[in-house]
């Protein structure tokens, strides 16, 4: 009898601990304001780094455009994912918004190869190499893939940690514009 009781307590423990770590991954990590942002207005995090021909590409380049920001790595499969579906949206928004892939650590010849090897090279992401990874910690990240919605004032309007769907992708896009 007390070994049943034992056994439905520690069910009964490792169920409610269970549903508080869904809880809290689903409120926290995937939906919250990020750590590095508050409910203000806040803005973008400030960035120089280099794309694929050596030019540097700073925040103050898309002053009055909004603009989404997303940080990968070609060993995230999720990010694979999530980078096709950037790629896909940017054909839908043109111009109208810019769509920047932030690298992390990895060799430019890595990425390159990786963006060609999944068809994204030509499309209108704008990528960038971080090769000592400073951006990434810069903006306290610990998910991956990570991305960062800008509006055209410079105010973070919303900071995913995780894979998206391509559908909110496209929501979160289109709030930028409104």
């Amino acid at each position: 009898m007390k070994k049943t009781h034992l056994f439905w307590a520690i069910l009964i423990f490792f169920c409610v601990l269970a549903a508080g770590f869904f809880s809290f991954r689903n409120a926290v990590l995937w939906d919250s304001p990020p750590p590095s942002f508050s409910q203000k207005q806040e803005k973008a995090p400030d960035f120089s780094l280099q794309d694929f021909n050596g030019e540097a590409v700073s925040v103050g380049q898309f002053a009055g455009k909004p603009f989404v920001l997303t940080v990968w790595a070609a060993w995230c499969p999720s990010c694979k994912k999530e980078l096709l579906d950037f790629a896909a949206v940017t054909q839908e928004f043109g111009d109208r918004v810019a769509f920047i892939a932030v690298n992390r650590k990895e060799p430019q010849d890595t990425v390159k190869r990786f963006a060609d090897e999944i068809g994204i090279t030509n499309s209108s992401i704008i990528f960038l190499l971080d090769p000592e990874d400073l951006f990434y910690p810069s903006i306290k990240g610990f998910a991956m893939p990570e991305a960062i919605f800008v509006d055209k004032d410079g105010i973070v309007r919303a900071h995913t940690r995780g894979p998206m769907e391509r559908e909110e992708i496209r929501r979160r896009v289109e709030d930028l514009r409104k």
